[in-house]
């Protein structure tokens, strides 16, 4: 008897599948090929049918770490969803397409809106990746390089080939990429301070939350962040700055500004909130922080790619109220 997910009625395949291996996978884990062809199996299960051995690649055994290359052909167990998993398979993501910045063979750069997650999972069904996949059918490879928070706008890249998600991705951990944002804080941030070097530490609140803090730099759960700030604009009662990221720590620009005691204006999760409800009255209902400039090296050609995203709509027509008002001639 195969170990099977769910009851009845049984909403997916009871039967053994092969499926051979494109050049869209070559290169990948195993069980990073699992989880994307089996969409709605929990991981867990995932990560029980290799251990057991019901998956096997070219008719042998398998780990999880085990990459599979183009022409393999492994073996798929019967699994079966939950009643759920079903329900969110016959109801996918309503395609949606993005402002492209830039587009080829290779990779994909999109204009992302505030207020729509990247992907699916944490309370959110879809996210942009599902949206894409579902605009673009005929597509056979569409993966997230990176992520941005729900709340930001701005760059986000998406490849079309594995060996570009690879080759980027290795860019963006070898902090081989410029990443600069625009991000409006309260209050006038000093001039001298341009290099924000604090350990972050992240962790969950009693619902399961994820939060991120600053902690000492002996605190053997902190890990390096290094944001650099350059003031564009002092406005009234604000400043808009100019934040490259050295290193990629979840929630950075957000903790680090809000750390040296200028939150960004918005921000609902390390914000001023007294200050935020004074914002949404006069116009300002989302997060001030868009990924504006990013540079790369192309995974192909290796020629240096700049990319610019415009400041939105709605930040600019905030900006225009709190600019100081133009002195007499």
């Amino acid at each position: 008897m195969k170990q099977i997910i769910g009851g009845s009625p049984p909403p997916a395949s009871a039967e053994v599948k092969f499926l051979t291996v494109g050049d869209e996978s070559a290169g990948q884990r195993l069980d990073n090929f699992l989880i994307r062809v089996l969409k709605g199996v929990p991981k867990t299960h995932v990560y029980r049918i290799i251990r057991s051995g019901e998956v096997r690649v070219n008719k042998g055994r398998a780990a999880a770490d085990t990459r599979v290359e183009t022409g393999d052909v492994v073996r798929l167990p019967p699994v079966r969803l939950s009643e759920r998993a079903a329900e969110k398979l016959e109801k996918p993501a309503p395609p949606r397409e993005f402002p492209v910045l830039f587009e080829d063979d290779h990779l994909l750069a999109i204009d992302k809106p505030a207020g729509v997650a990247v992907h699916g999972g944490s309370g959110v069904s879809f996210g942009v990746i599902e949206q894409l996949r579902q605009a673009r059918p005929q597509a056979k490879f569409l993966e997230l390089v990176h992520r941005l928070d729900r709340e930001t706008s701005g760059i986000l890249l998406v490849a079309k080939r594995r060996s570009a998600l690879t080759h980027l991705q290795d860019q963006f951990r070898g902090r081989e990429t410029g990443k600069t944002y625009l991000a409006l804080v309260g209050g006038a941030w000093p001039a001298s301070k341009k290099v924000i070097d604090q350990p972050l530490h992240k962790y969950l609140l009693a619902d399961g939350e994820r939060r991120v803090k600053v902690v000492g730099k002996d605190d053997p759960d902190g890990m390096r962040s290094v944001t650099l700030v350059k003031i564009q604009e002092t406005l009234r009662d604000y400043s808009l700055l100019e934040v490259t990221i050295k290193t990629g720590r979840t929630h950075q620009i957000r903790v680090h500004l809000a750390s040296a005691g200028h939150p960004i204006a918005g921000d609902d999760k390390y914000g001023d909130f007294d200050r935020n409800k004074a914002l949404q009255k006069v116009g300002l209902k989302r997060m001030f922080l868009h990924a504006w400039r990013l540079q790369f090296d192309h995974p192909a050609s290796g020629e240096r790619i700049a990319l610019q995203s415009p400041l939105p709509a709605e930040l600019q027509k905030f900006l225009s109220h709190v600019r100081p008002a133009p002195a007499p001639v």
